[in-house]
């Protein structure tokens, strides 16, 4: 399994990172793991084709986290023309949220039928789904977003990544990264001041009873990334992470950024 950080930005895109943004690509299937709106961009600049993945999976209903799905949208109707279906997965009220914004950005086009089925699964706190060679569990985290906000636990074969979303810490990171391949740790702040959000200083206070064989931060806010002397390792735009099993191995793309921890 390949990971690929599309984006690794907070809400305010800290340091040039694009909005949230992860593609897991395996034999089976290609997932895009959240889906800010600047989507595109970190696609066509990373050289992935735009219709490189089979399921979108959505953590919740804030804007940097969903927002890029109108311009696949638009992509997949005239950019880049698409015909095989696509699955969109989210919390409760993800297919109404979707359209809703796609006709606020684009008034009339939610009228024009897509040349390509999509379809929609939305996610309560406990399902378990299966989506292009991953099983998903889907869990609740504390954020503050409507219906809620979701983690994740995707196995397949190929690895197992565990995905925080955006949450404050709970002690659930613990129990459910124990034999992962690969927690991807939201930190929007150092210390522990913003209530719906993970700091630094409560992961490097938890991180020996992680048991997952390597830890990033992801979703990390300005302040965290000029830190110097980080002891946990940050994502960055343009990372590719070969998952092999028993560990990961880091390289990064030709012709991305460099990183930043």
């Amino acid at each position: 399994m390949q990971l690929t950080v599309i984006g690794s930005g907070d809400a305010f895109c800290a340091n040039g990172m694009l909005h949230s943004c992860y593609l897991l690509e395996q034999a089976a299937g290609t997932l895009m793991m959240e889906c800010g709106p600047g989507v595109l961009a970190g696609m066509k600049r990373l050289g992935i084709p735009t219709d490189a993945s089979d399921t979108v999976l959505i953590s919740h209903l804030h804007g940097d986290h969903f927002a890029g799905v109108p311009f696949l949208f638009l992509e997949y109707t005239y950019a880049n023309p698409r015909t095989r279906p696509l699955q969109i997965i989210g919390p409760r009220t993800t297919e109404d949220r979707v359209y809703t914004l796609y006709d606020e950005l684009y008034k009339g086009m939610i009228c024009r039928e897509l040349p390509f089925p999509v379809e929609f699964v939305e996610l309560e706190p406990g399902d378990v789904h299966e989506a292009a060679g991953f099983t998903v569990e889907a869990f609740e985290v504390p954020h503050n977003a409507e219906p809620y906000s979701l983690g994740f636990n995707l196995d397949s074969a190929e690895g197992r990544v565990l995905f925080s979303g955006d949450s404050s810490w709970t002690d659930e990171f613990v129990a459910r990264s124990q034999g992962v391949d690969l927690f991807l740790c939201e930190c929007c702040c150092i210390k522990p001041v913003v209530p719906v959000h993970t700091s630094y200083e409560e992961i490097l206070a938890h991180r020996d009873a992680l048991g997952c064989a390597r830890l990033m931060l992801t979703h990390v806010a300005q302040e965290v990334r000029e830190r110097k002397n980080l002891e946990i390792e940050c994502a960055y735009d343009g990372l590719v992470i070969e998952l092999a099993g028993s560990g990961s191995q880091a390289r990064s793309l030709k012709g991305s950024r460099s990183g930043s921890s």
